[in-house]
């Protein structure tokens, strides 16, 4: 998926996301665990506004997308910054770097857009091989409960200076996935330039996904409500999980 009209839209959609505050909670979360971010890697970077924002605060990280439209907004964003920051065009599957790395993030529900089971896996166990025996990985995902109740079958409308958006969605009981359909309405002069984006989310258990972790090598820490240290809930939307890759242990990787 090359969410090529979706990176044009991307940072105007997510406007409330507040990049900053989540820069705040991934640095608390760091300090909770007494964890040494040292390298770490943005998976699925997007359009770069987290990892500009941790860069900013001189952390050593790096990111990597398989959208070529987003890396090349996020290497503009960077640049317009004075930020020199390396940015890989690699899938979150087969992840293949030149080292280890102390830490990995995955946030805004990147894991979801993943298309099967097998997709996670596959990304756990590229993540665990890469990652320094004690290195964390930090990831977010949307609830079964977010997709079944607030994504739904429902219709969103983002009307901005820039872009009018519909946001259709359509909820697939099987496999708990949501089809989502974004139709951009850009205006030129007097008229409307539409451009149409579709792709799927998919939802998983926390049981789900702590299996995938343990089978990847990797052990589960904690899981938190997002932006939060509270325990999600059964109508949290969003669940933040931190897992580790032990100290010793085989690395697993296909």
């Amino acid at each position: 998926m090359s969410y090529s009209v979706f990176a044009q839209y991307y940072d105007v959609l997510t406007r409330n996301a507040d990049y900053q505050k989540r820069a705040d909670y991934l640095c608390d979360l760091l300090k909770h665990y007494q964890h040494d971010a040292g390298t770490i890697l943005d998976l699925a970077c997007g359009t770069g506004s987290l990892t500009l924002r941790l860069k900013q605060r001189g952390f050593d990280i790096f990111g990597v997308d398989n959208s070529i439209d987003m890396l090349t907004r996020a290497q503009q964003k960077a640049s317009a910054a004075g930020e020199n920051i390396l940015f890989l065009h690699q899938q979150m599957q087969s992840i293949d770097l030149c080292g280890l790395v102390d830490t990995v993030i995955c946030t805004l529900d990147s894991l979801n857009h993943l298309p099967m089971k097998i997709d996670v896996e596959q990304t756990f166990r590229h993540v665990s091989h890469f990652l320094v025996p004690g290195g964390l990985f930090i990831f977010d995902m949307n609830t079964p409960y977010k997709h079944r109740t607030v994504l739904g079958n429902h219709t969103f409308i983002y009307d901005t200076e820039d872009v009018y958006c519909i946001w259709q969605n359509h909820y697939q009981k099987e496999g708990c996935r949501v089809g989502i359909t974004l139709d951009f309405f850009e205006r030129n002069g007097a008229v409307y330039k539409r451009k149409k984006e579709h792709f799927y989310e998919r939802a998983y258990s926390q049981d789900q996904i702590t299996e995938i972790l343990k089978q990847a090598g990797l052990q589960l820490m904690d899981t938190f409500a997002e932006m939060t240290f509270q325990p999600p809930t059964q109508k949290s939307e969003r669940i933040v999980y931190i897992a580790q890759k032990p100290l010793t242990g085989p690395l697993i990787c296909e």
